[in-house]
């Protein structure tokens, strides 16, 4: 089988390369090759926590540094990941001439993330989600990279190779390889392509292995843009941590010692148990604790009842549901009131949004930003003349029932605070809100995309499926705001009943 003799070909080239991995490892091809992943690692024996079970030399790795490209790299000025981009699209060219040859023959040729996706495929599968308006940017983006920093290398004198196999369909497959596979390997090498660290697969907050840069100091290489052992690259971000497959049996701490360092830095990366783990159970990696929409953004996958989910409101969205209740000049006032408090929504490239978390609870900002909105026009102006009157700097008047920033953000007593602030009319807004956002993925009710999801293929039907569990999983986000909603709104008025009885 082609799958296996790629395998035996990348275990020679490792062993050539000096790259040790345990006997307790067991690198698992997919029979079928359409199974998704293709690759995993699994224990044969018990593994403990503690064991040190690879050790890759960083000269083994794919970098700018080690790359035959690097001087070019280095005389067209290609910092970060379009340094590392080029350098795998030149390493794929050279083709058997390359020192990674084997390895780059394991890679897929691309990772079928979102931004390899057509324009139609993106407006008709990710329409009202996260990344709709985000994966249409990155496109633009990475092609205006393309046109204004890698065509030019084609144009120096010691590019010597055949500038039509650079193509930008090439580039952006090598896009997506490092932002799903890169790690961050030290401050020289930057961000690179870590043969078998790359082989782990990913599983959210049940990772079984760290990839580090010295056994006796837990320092976790990153993956590229996420966290310790997560991926994402934009620009010039990098990268760290992803799936892997080997055989081999727990390296000696002696072992380890023998490998001599390079002044501060250890020459190895090293993979290191931090879980025990039975014989038989696949050995999980982590991309860090992401979302779908970041899942899906940066590698191409999504996980069923993610607990790092997250919905995202734009003001803009905000603002008009307010221009329902006010004239555009009302509008603006009290959502000026509201930034000289000193609030703000979380703020991305050129867009204002607040986020609504995967128990369905509001940011904090965007409840006070409603109660402001909603506040009956005397005590809207009472508040309005206490700002002007002190620059900002308002107490609480008799007249008005507003929190002062501090006592919202920072009480130890924070739900007596959203509680004050949750009044049945902002309760109401939040359902307003709700509805307006789940309006964005058109017609089809959640139920309709349950039923498509369920029908869709994973390994064939790859991109149906993961924007649909997308959808599906801030769809249900909406469902638990309204829940949340409705449920402090109630709590809220039998209070008020309780004290107008009293």
């Amino acid at each position: 089988m082609a799958a296996a003799r790629k395998m035996r070909a990348f275990k020679r080239w490792m062993k050539d390369q000096g790259i040790e991995w345990s006997d307790a490892l067991l690198f698992a091809t997919a029979t079928d090759s359409s199974q998704s992943p293709p690759i995993s690692v699994e224990a044969l024996s018990d593994l403990k926590e503690g064991d040190v079970v690879a050790k890759i030399p960083k000269h083994s790795c794919l970098t700018v540094r080690t790359s035959a490209a690097s001087e070019l790299i280095e005389e067209a000025e290609l910092g970060g990941n379009l340094g590392l981009c080029f350098a795998l699209m030149y390493e794929k060219i050279l083709g058997a001439e390359s020192k990674w040859f084997e390895y780059l023959k394991m890679l897929p040729t691309f990772e079928p993330i979102p931004l390899l996706w057509s324009l139609s495929e993106i407006d008709s599968l990710l329409a009202g989600t996260e990344l709709h308006k985000t994966v249409k940017e990155d496109k633009a983006l990475v092609y205006e990279d393309w046109k204004e920093c890698i065509q030019p290398v084609f144009d120096l004198e010691s590019f010597k190779l055949n500038p039509e196999l650079f193509t930008v369909d090439e580039y952006f497959a090598a896009k997506s390889l490092v932002a799903s596979r890169a790690f961050q390997v030290d401050e020289y090498h930057g961000y690179g392509m870590v043969p078998l660290a790359d082989l782990f697969n990913h599983k959210t907050a049940a990772e079984d292995v760290h990839i580090t840069t010295e056994s006796d100091n837990d320092t976790d290489t990153e993956k590229e843009g996420t966290e310790s052992t997560d991926h994402e690259n934009d620009g010039d971000h990098e990268p760290v941590t992803h799936d892997s497959h080997s055989e081999g049996g727990c390296l000696s701490g002696s072992d380890l010692e023998l490998s001599s360092g390079l002044g501060d830095e250890s020459p190895f990366l090293e993979i290191i148990m931090i879980k025990d783990v039975k014989a038989g159970a696949e050995v999980f990696n982590t991309y860090g604790h992401l979302g779908n929409a970041a899942l899906l953004h940066r590698y191409g996958f999504t996980e069923a009842d993610n607990p790092f989910d997250i919905l995202n409101i734009d003001l803009d969205i905000v603002v008009q549901w307010s221009l329902s209740l006010f004239s555009c000049r009302q509008s603006k006032r009290r959502l000026s009131i509201w930034t000289k408090l000193g609030y703000s929504g979380c703020v991305s490239e050129d867009s204002e949004y607040f986020e609504i978390s995967c128990d369905g609870e509001p940011q904090d900002e965007l409840l006070v930003l409603l109660y402001i909105m909603l506040l009956p026009e005397d005590e809207f102006h009472a508040l309005d003349l206490a700002v002007s009157d002190t620059g900002g700097e308002v107490k609480v008047a008799a007249n008005f029932r507003l929190l002062e920033k501090e006592s919202v953000l920072c009480s130890k007593d924070s739900e007596a605070s959203k509680k004050l602030l949750l009044t049945p009319s902002v309760g109401v807004a939040l359902c307003s809100l709700a509805d307006a956002r789940e309006s964005l993925y058109g017609p089809n009710s959640l139920e309709e995309d349950v039923k498509s999801c369920n029908r869709c293929c994973r390994a064939t039907e790859g991109k149906s499926y993961h924007s649909l569990m997308l959808r599906i999983s801030e769809r249900r986000i909406i469902e638990k705001l309204r829940r949340y909603s409705a449920t402090l709104v109630a709590a809220n008025g039998r209070k008020r009943k309780g004290t107008e009885i009293e």
